[in-house]
């Protein structure tokens, strides 16, 4: 997905919404989207975000530069489920955005954003792929991510 087709999403008041399908088989037994895939439809949104600023992996972790980061939190809030495959959104911004961490939002959301059916956050943390220990985020990606900062965000 290029970085126009991004931003022919809806607008938000801050943020970003990118669109996601939840496929047929993404429902659980009883028709409801299964709860571990909120999580992985964000996951594919962000990831959608950062490839299309150019930002990738390509199985080498030491060029893989700011995509080399590792989960140190997460949560997620269930609201009302997901009931049909279809096209959806998932509402990214960026609640703090530290030396070598990084906490995003999000919201799965209807394709318009007006409609939510599960919020939360998760926190990220970069790190040297060979120390495997914490790294600062390189000046291009802390650029783009302030441009997602919540409004009461703050950059550290």
């Amino acid at each position: 997905m290029s970085v126009e087709a991004l931003e022919a999403a809806p607008a938000v008041p801050y943020g970003q919404l990118v669109p996601v399908t939840v496929h047929f088989d993404d429902l659980d037994a009883l028709g409801m989207l299964h709860n571990s895939r909120y999580p992985l439809l964000v996951e594919r949104a962000w990831a959608e975000f950062w490839h299309a600023r150019g930002f990738g992996f390509d199985g080498d972790w030491a060029a893989a530069g700011d995509m080399c980061n590792v989960i140190k939190e997460m949560k997620v809030s269930y609201e009302q489920p997901v009931t049909r495959p279809g096209y959806y959104a998932a509402h990214l911004w960026v609640e703090r955005l530290g030396r070598t961490g990084l906490t995003y939002g999000f919201r799965l959301c209807s394709a318009d954003g007006e409609q939510t059916y599960a919020r939360g956050h998760r926190v990220l943390v970069r790190v040297d792929p060979q120390a495997l220990r914490p790294t600062p985020w390189s000046d291009r990606a802390r650029e783009i991510a302030a441009e997602l900062l919540h409004p009461e965000a703050q950059a550290a």
